[in-house]
């Protein structure tokens, strides 16, 4: 098996040697490098939209889901609007240099620590040509050199937006292998990318649960582990039903095919008719397929527009499946507390909402419920690093060590612990 694992140790050197043209580069040197590489988007975006193309067909040929050409998919609005994003990073403070903490203790020694490039940082994700660009400006605003592993499925895409990138780095004279790629290595290159410890300094994966999963169980290399979004939207005794009933149109239909869209909804039975009777109305006219409790698919069944193949029986699978697609799981709750521990319960620890007038059940919504991001009368679709402040994210962490939630470019930086003295001695 190992004989068969690629060697990229001179790929992941290059890549270092390419970090070293950052550590000490300004945040204005920086700058201009991302503003050359928002302009080459913007300048060839035909060349880009045309290589997505390909990529479309291939995928359609394939019965690629809805969901995912949808992550997959390119257009001059999309381009538009990651150039912007290229500038919103741009316009960030760089994180790099900035004191986290210091102190000057009782021998006079003057103690700060100080966030630093982690070096090489390297993805595997799956079918989002976006994030190739993302990575690259987050690891390069944050001083590091960037390996990427995309998928076959956006393989000209990849290609060309990298190819589109690395020109843009050379026009501001910086080093071209500051963005690498091993696509071209199939497979096997994410397995090398798993193998290179030493070479490459941390590993995130972004995609399904399967991908992130053989990430964190078969790499060497240390992992910051993104998750899947099995969101929740819980609609309590006594909300804003008008809102409420914005918030799960937003969350479930703006964009199925991301990890923050909504996959379940729940509502307190003392709403439930009220409530259901409109959305479900909304949701299922969308084009939304509705799986539906018994309390649920009473109500539908009660609704002369909702048509029997808008909606299935919810199944215990339902509950704990991320459908990126225009399906939603519905249950009926007898309590706050019985959507909690249903969430709980099946919750990837993503990012879950809650509808209500009431501080109390905010409160406990809040602080008893263990996931990244919490939204209060808000759509579970901002939880997105571009929406929190972060200009764009590589990911969103599920997990609990180094970073959690959208992760932008602090979350790229390590720190170090400068020890200033004068001739100073441990007593």
């Amino acid at each position: 098996m190992t004989d068969q694992i690629p060697d990229i140790s001179d790929l992941t050197t290059v890549a270092r040697t390419a970090s070293l043209s950052l550590t000490a580069a300004t945040a204005g040197v920086k700058n201009r490098a991302l503003e050359a590489i928002a302009t080459a988007l913007e300048e060839r975006s035909r060349e880009i939209l045309s290589a997505n193309q390909l990529d479309l067909v291939r995928g359609r040929e394939n019965d690629m889901s809805a969901g995912l050409l949808d992550r997959l998919a390119l257009d001059q609005s999309r381009i538009a609007s990651i150039a912007d994003s290229v500038r919103d990073v741009a316009s960030l403070p760089d994180p790099v240099g900035e004191i986290v903490r210091g102190t000057v203790n009782e021998l006079g020694l003057r103690i700060r620590q100080v966030r630093v490039p982690m070096g090489v940082v390297a993805m595997i994700y799956e079918a989002r040509p976006n994030v190739t660009i993302d990575a690259t400006v987050l690891g390069l605003k944050s001083g590091n050199a960037v390996i990427l592993r995309g998928g076959s499925a956006a393989f000209h895409s990849n290609q060309a937006i990298i190819t589109v990138m690395r020109d843009a780095l050379e026009s501001v004279d910086l080093p071209a292998d500051l963005v690498q790629t091993v696509d071209h290595l199939g497979r096997p290159g994410a397995t090398a990318l798993m193998r290179a410890r030493g070479g490459i300094d941390v590993l995130i994966p972004r995609g399904g649960a399967g991908l992130i999963q053989a990430v964190v169980e078969n790499s060497i290399v240390p992992v910051i582990e993104t998750g899947t979004g099995n969101c929740h939207v819980y609609v309590d005794e006594g909300a804003d039903l008008e809102a409420a009933e914005r918030i799960i149109m937003n969350a479930k239909t703006q964009r199925v095919g991301v990890c923050n869209a909504a996959e379940t909804l729940l509502v307190h039975e003392v709403e439930a008719e009220r409530f259901l009777l409109s959305a479900l109305t909304r949701l299922a006219t969308a084009g939304v397929t509705l799986h539906l409790d018994p309390a649920s698919a009473q109500i539908a069944r009660q609704t002369p527009s909702i048509d029997s193949d808008m909606w299935v029986e919810a199944t215990e699978e339902d509950w704990a499946t991320e459908y990126l697609s225009m399906d939603l799981a519905v249950r009926v709750v007898p309590s706050i507390d019985e959507a909690i521990a249903h969430i709980r319960r099946y919750s990837t620890g993503h990012t879950e909402a809650i509808c209500t007038r009431s501080l109390q059940s905010a409160n406990r919504f809040q602080t008893e419920i263990d996931s990244a991001a919490i939204a209060v009368n808000a759509s579970t679709r901002f939880t997105d690093g571009g929406q929190v402040g972060l200009g764009a994210e590589i990911g969103i962490s599920t997990q609990k060590l180094h970073a959690r939630g959208p992760m932008g470019l602090a979350e790229l930086t390590t720190t170090r612990w400068i020890i200033e003295g004068d001739g100073t001695v441990r007593p």
